[in-house]
């Protein structure tokens, strides 16, 4: 079988497993956000907060709750870390200096899990559950519960309630998150992934050297880091490494694992709001921006012009070989399309356009499917820019689901959308400028641009995954990428929340013949346009001066 072939074997059987998942782990995300019963277990977790877990909040009272949550998060895996070398299973290993222990908290809490570190020679295995794993678990069930929220505020009318966050936190973790990532833990296990509390073994290398290998609690983290979109590695090296991803199958694995739960929110979604068809518009906009972004990558490459790629018949250099260059190019376009930021190959060592691809499906917003909740709520955003595009088109006043797009609702939306490229290209400008900033590159010209481009975008994305060329180790790129991951995660959350609270207040409008058919093909080509043109206006000058200009 050629390479070609057992690539396009990869991402055919990968989209339809994802079809055959779409509708029951909808389903069951549907009945696990709208059920009206508690389980014994959740109950003693409300007495344990203090909450009244049949009292709804107002996107306010919500938004605190969410913002109050996760800095109690960050404070306690920051002293997690400083503490970690009086902490049981420490294995020697220091505490970590503040400015990387800032990174690391406002990292694995914003779900971004970008990583300064090596993972193996950092980290104490209590750290690595209690404190990093568990946030995985947690940082994802708050970008869901954000989703579902929103997607309240289009359901419901004349109300200031848009649930409780609690609740939705313990039941997405609970229900959903934890019975998953333990089936896909044993799995892994099964698969060659360790599973361990050991402190390594010393081992004899073919060149004669002795090297220490570090055992752990890999399986789990391994689990939850692909199903929550989190993206960080026990090991330095990630979803490379042998010991979290053994074999070509447990990698097809782990590429199902980090989409199949923001590709089946949509199903989510259209169950909520009433209409089955409405979540397969959105699915539909989603898939054909993802599969633009695997062929591309994939043909980048597989067929890049050059005297070694040509020589070899791909672009191999900083791909594992026990993938091969056609599903690491599908793990990269696919981390990189959701904000998981996972790697089993060197993105730094793309060619120059497709290492740009990637860059370039974080700065689409990562919508397509985007994180877990994140992506859905991203391009619930950009419809409601396109539903009000079109209105001005046709001289009507812009409705989504029944829900009239005003002014205050646009000026959220805007916010949302501005957050994100503001950080970006304003954090890059200052890198570039700064003698901090400029220390880090290793690489001059058009790739030194596109690594730091490429950081600020991953930190702003939330997504954690590097072109690493670029020393990040330092206490500037620690501070100014953690503020960009705890404002690109935060500030839009807000913006969601109270734009779930202004459409919640609304009273329906009925639908008549001069409302736009949010579920036909027009709606979706639409959508998938206005999403490209708004990325490409904002970041083309970027994307020109980085890796356009050195693929050219």
């Amino acid at each position: 079988m050629s390479t070609t072939t057992a690539g396009a074997l990869f991402v055919a059987s990968l989209i339809l497993a994802l079809a055959v998942a779409y509708r029951p782990l909808g389903e069951y995300l549907y009945r696990t956000v709208t059920a009206t019963r508690h389980l014994r277990a959740e109950r003693v977790m409300y007495r344990m907060v203090g909450v009244n877990p049949d009292g709804e909040q107002s996107w306010g009272v919500y938004a605190r709750s969410v913002l109050a949550f996760s800095a109690v998060s960050i404070l306690f895996l920051y002293a997690f870390q400083r503490l970690q070398n009086h902490l049981w299973l420490s294995l020697g290993f220091p505490p970590v200096d503040p400015d990387g222990a800032w990174n690391t908290a406002v990292s694995f809490v914003t779900n971004t899990n970008w990583q300064w570190y090596s993972g193996e020679s950092t980290m104490g295995h209590l750290v690595q559950m209690a404190g990093l794993a568990v946030q995985n678990f947690a940082s994802a069930a708050v970008g869901i519960a954000v989703a579902v929220a929103l997607v309240r505020g289009f359901a419901r009318s004349r109300t200031d309630q848009l649930g409780n966050f609690w609740v939705d936190l313990v039941r997405i973790t609970v229900r959903v998150l934890l019975p998953l990532a333990a089936v896909a833990a044993i799995v892994l296990v099964a698969g060659g992934a360790i599973q361990n509390l050991s402190a390594g073994t010393d081992v004899h290398t073919l060149a004669g050297a002795v090297q220490h290998v570090t055992g752990g609690p890999v399986a789990s983290q391994e689990a939850i880091k692909e199903l929550g979109t989190n993206g960080g590695g026990f090991y330095n090296a990630n979803s490379a490494h042998p010991f979290e991803n053994p074999t070509t199958w447990t990698n097809w694995l782990e590429v199902f694992l980090l989409l199949v739960i923001p590709f089946s929110l949509p199903r989510t979604f259209g169950r909520m709001v009433g209409s089955n068809r409405q979540g397969y518009a959105i699915l539909a906009a989603m898939a054909v921006l993802a599969v633009g972004s695997i062929v591309t990558i994939n043909v980048l490459q597989g067929l890049h012009h050059g005297t070694v790629p040509m020589a070899v018949g791909a672009a191999t250099e900083g791909t594992e070989t026990r993938f091969g260059v056609l599903n690491s190019a599908t793990f990269a376009s696919a981390t990189t399309l959701t904000s998981t930021g996972a790697v089993d190959s060197f993105h730094d060592s793309y060619t120059a356009l497709g290492g740009g691809v990637a860059m370039l499906n974080m700065l689409l917003g990562e919508v397509a499917p985007g994180g877990t909740g994140s992506g859905l709520y991203g391009m619930l955003i950009l419809a409601v820019f396109m539903v009000f595009i079109a209105g001005l088109m046709v001289g009507r006043t812009p409705e989504y689901l029944g829900k009239k797009i005003g002014a205050r609702e646009v000026k959220f939306a805007s916010l949302y959308f501005l957050t994100m490229p503001v950080l970006v290209l304003v954090g890059t400008g200052i890198a570039v400028a700064t003698s901090w900033g400029r220390a880090g590159l290793l690489n001059s010209g058009a790739h030194g641009l596109s690594e730091v481009v490429y950081a600020f975008a991953s930190a702003a994305n939330n997504n954690g995954s590097a072109f690493a060329g670029l020393t990040v180790s330092g206490t500037g790129y620690n501070i100014a990428l953690g503020l960009c991951m705890l404002l690109g995660r935060f500030l839009p959350i807000v913006f969601v929340l109270a734009l779930a609270g202004s459409l919640a207040a609304q009273q329906p409008v009925p639908e008549s013949t001069g409302t736009l058919r949010t579920y036909q093909p027009l709606f979706v080509g639409m959508l998938v346009g206005v999403t490209v043109i708004l990325v490409a206006l904002t970041f083309l000058p970027a994307l020109a001066l980085g890796p356009l200009a050195e693929g050219l």
